[in-house]
C-alpha cells in the first residue's frame, strides 16, 4: 500500500509528456498497453540463463515498465483533456487485471525459473480475488477499496525481482537451491508474495468493505 503514494508523484512528473499527448485519444494510450504487455510477458516466459536470459529479463523490465507508464499516462491525459469516461475507467481496469494475470502466469511458466504451473494458477487466482475485493466494492459502495498489498506495490516489487533474475541470468545462476523442489530465486519468491498479497489484500479489503456497506445499510436502507 505504501507505493499507492508513487501514484500522486507519478502524476507530477509525467505533466509534460501529459501535454505533449494532449492530441491523442486516452484509449488509444490504454489499448496500447496491451500489446506491450503482453510482450513482457513473452520475454518474462521465455527468459533463461546466461547472456541471452539477462537481455531477455532486461526486455521483459522494460515492456513492462513502458504498458506501466501508458496505464498511468492514460489517466492523466484523460483528466487533463476533459476526456474522462466511464468506458475509459472500466476499460482501464479491465486490461490492469488481464495484465496483472498474464504477467505471473508468464513468470510461473519460465520453467527455468519457476515452472511450477499449480502454485503460479493459485497465486494468480489469490491476486485476481484481492483485485475484484477493489473493483467490487467501487461498484456497491461508490469508492474504490486501495487497502492491503496494492497493484503499484505487486508491480514494483515484480521489476525488483526480474532485475534480481536478470543478474543472476548474467552470472548464469538460476537459483540459490531447492527447496521442495522449488527453485529458491527472484522469481519464486515474487510468486509467492503475490499469491499472499492477495489473499491478505482479499481479507482486508472484504473486512474494510463489510464496515462501509454496512453503514450506508444503516445510513439509507434499500
Amino acid at each position: 500500500m505504501a507505493l499507492e503514494k508513487s501514484r500522486d508523484i507519478f502524476k507530477r512528473v509525467s505533466v509534460p509528456l501529459t501535454a505533449k499527448l494532449s492530441g491523442v485519444e486516452p484509449a488509444v494510450l490504454t489499448w496500447t498497453s496491451l500489446p506491450v504487455g503482453l510482450g513482457a510477458a513473452w520475454c518474462m516466459m521465455n527468459a533463461g540463463t546466461g547472456t541471452e536470459g539477462a537481455y531477455m529479463w532486461l526486455g521483459a523490465i522494460t515492456l513492462m515498465a513502458t504498458a506501466m507508464m501508458l496505464d498511468g499516462l492514460d489517466g492523466n491525459v484523460a483528466r487533463a483533456t476533459g476526456k474522462v469516461t466511464r468506458w475509459g475507467d472500466y476499460l482501464d481496469h479491465t486490461l490492469d487485471r488481464v495484465l496483472d494475470a498474464v504477467w505471473l502466469l508468464a513468470l510461473g511458466y519460465n520453467a527455468v525459473w519457476f515452472g511450477h504451473l499449480e502454485i503460479v494458477w493459485l497465486a494468480a487466482l489469490l491476486t485476481m480475488f484481492g483485485s475484484y475485493m477493489g473493483t467490487q466494492a467501487q461498484a456497491v459502495a461508490g469508492a474504490r477499496n486501495y487497502g492491503g498489498f496494492s497493484r503499484a506495490d505487486r508491480m514494483a516489487l515484480t521489476l525488483i525481482a526480474m532485475f534480481g533474475a536478470m543478474i543472476m541470468a548474467w552470472f548464469k545462476i538460476a537459483d540459490w537451491g531447492l527447496f521442495h523442489g522449488i527453485s529458491l530465486n527472484p522469481i519464486s519468491a515474487i510468486v509467492l508474495i503475490s499469491g499472499l498479497g492477495g489473499a491478505y489484500t482479499f481479507f482486508i479489503r472484504f473486512i474494510k468493505a463489510r464496515s462501509e456497506i454496512q453503514q450506508m445499510d444503516k445510513d439509507n436502507p434499500l
